[in-house]
């Protein structure tokens, strides 16, 4: 740690891990810093607490898999076929799932830094293991992994908060809970501090740069209806409540330049009857992720979707929204005896909206809201469209339907054996994709694309990256590659006050 520059003051708006990142690779360059967090104690950690911790990154095999996972045990090794995600890989899962729209050059940054990004999280304490429970199948003896996503935090988001906030403790990093952000205080020369709301009143707090970290709106009804669309209040929120676009709203305030997705989000199928906002004692039990091995119907008994267009990884955040324009905006996802074992462990838990019978005609009956004559002939239809190519959960097997008005493209099974279950679902939107345009330097730029002296932001209120849909564990390893690039950049201008700086990323 440099200690060469004790004037240096960067603050960290959002206690997320894209925020803590920043604020540790702000400290490791000798600033000192303060991290504003809006939640209380209890609900700290942003979106990041809500998640499973699963992190897309590159990796060419077990090698570097033993870099981030030293734990990594022979037996495991045998025993598993981890295979390779190759740059070339995430590269063109961003093309293909943006429809290429994403920014390249914030592409690129993400893909190249991700491996380097975990390891350096690795060193700050943060623990990896492989994501076994939701993206490896047990097939002929062997784990076989799929879905380009192999690695999560240890203890899922809870547990990468809690090694986050130990790293920033052991650093001397201040952490000021129930403090919103409310506005920027921009000189003539450089943003010069962060004007705040606490218990006790509002004031500002001066600093020499501020690095954006506090989310997306995606918790704010109002202006989920305004960008998002007409409905869109009547979505469920998955994570923290207090995502309410204050970080976005306050750098648009001082000149900053709006890119991205605004009428586009994450969003998935989640518990009927969830609460409102995410409820941290389940994190992300709500959702609903085993669809791809079953069919999801609407109130009408028909299906809407492709259930198996693609991997989990590629469609469930772009389900949501399908889910939401459903009559009354909501869906059953429906399984049968052979399916059941290949459901996450979500499907498990207690507060499941969840329905079982012996027979299908049974199980309609207490599928609340849904045609019953539409759901059987559905089903029927369904099953004997069904090809007879062999079925494999760990491959797009081609096992597909043929002939009817919505195909399933892969992992299309007979629903045909008890006993059947049915879960009740809803729209659970997870962040936003419409944010400020940023460099690669993580410089907010303004309208005319010129960085804004002292201010720097990372995480989901970045737009530029998603567009339509998005990769699974994309939003961690982008909040922790641009966090750490928020957080050098930020310390670098607060030592030498220049408005326009070098490349001090992760290298």
């Amino acid at each position: 740690m440099d200690a060469r520059q004790p004037n240096m003051r960067v603050i960290v708006v959002g206690a997320g891990n894209a925020g803590l990142c920043a604020a540790l690779a702000a400290r490791e360059q000798g600033a000192s810093v303060t991290v504003l967090e809006a939640a209380p104690e209890a609900e700290q950690g942003g979106n990041t607490a809500y998640t499973a911790g699963g992190m897309r990154v590159v990796y060419e095999g077990v090698e570097d898999l033993r870099r981030l996972m030293p734990e990594l045990s022979q037996r495991e090794v045998d025993d598993t076929d981890f295979g390779s995600y190759p740059a070339s890989a995430f590269y063109e899962d961003m093309e293909r799932v943006t429809e290429h729209r994403a920014d390249p050059e914030l592409v690129e940054v993400l893909v190249e830094r991700s491996f380097q990004t975990l390891c350096w999280m690795r060193e700050k304490g943060v623990r990896f293991l492989p994501m076994y429970g939701r993206q490896a199948f047990k097939v002929n003896g062997r784990f076989r992994f799929w879905g380009g996503m192999t690695v999560e935090a240890n203890g899922g988001g809870p547990g990468l908060v809690s090694a986050l906030m130990a790293a920033a403790g052991r650093a001397g990093i201040t952490i000021l809970h129930d403090t919103r952000a409310i506005g920027l205080e921009r000189g003539d020369a450089r943003v010069e501090g962060v004007r705040v709301r606490q218990k006790d009143g509002t004031r500002v707090l001066a600093c020499d740069a501020v690095v954006l970290a506090s989310g997306g709106f995606e918790a704010n009804a109002e202006w989920r209806t305004r960008y998002l669309g007409p409905g869109w209040d009547l979505a469920k929120v998955r994570g923290t409540r207090y995502n309410q676009g204050d970080g976005i709203r306050i750098a648009l305030d001082v000149g900053a330049s709006a890119a991205g997705n605004w009428s586009g989000c994450h969003a998935v199928s989640w518990d009927l009857n969830a609460p409102e906002f995410g409820d941290l004692t389940v994190g992300d039990g709500f959702q609903k992720h085993s669809y791809p091995f079953g069919i999801m119907v609407n109130a009408r008994g028909e299906r809407f979707v492709d259930e198996g267009a693609d991997f989990r990884n590629y469609t469930y955040a772009k389900y949501g929204r399908e889910v939401l324009a459903q009559p009354g905006q909501f869906a059953w996802q429906v399984f049968d005896g052979k399916s059941e074992h290949l459901l996450r462990d979500e499907y498990r838990i207690r507060q499941t909206s969840k329905v079982r019978a012996d027979s299908l005609a049974a199980l309609v009956k207490r599928m609340d809201g849904v045609d019953p004559e539409g759901f059987l002939r559905e089903v029927d239809q369904f099953n004997s469209a069904v090809s007879d190519v062999e079925f494999d959960p760990n491959i797009r097997d081609g096992k597909r339907t043929t002939g009817l008005r919505i195909e399933k493209s892969n992992w299309a099974q007979r629903i045909d054996t008890p006993p059947f279950q049915a879960f009740a679902v809803t729209c659970g939107i997870t962040f936003t994709f419409g944010g400020l345009r940023i460099s690669t330097d993580a410089e907010v730029l303004d309208s005319e694309a010129a960085p804004i002296p002292g201010l720097f932001a990372c995480g989901e209120l970045v737009g530029g990256l998603f567009y339509f849909n998005y990769p699974g564990g994309t939003g961690l390893t982008s909040g922790s590659v641009f966090g750490r690039i928020a957080g050098s950049s930020a310390s670098a201008f607060a030592a030498d006050g220049r408005a326009e700086i070098e490349s001090v990323g992760a290298r």
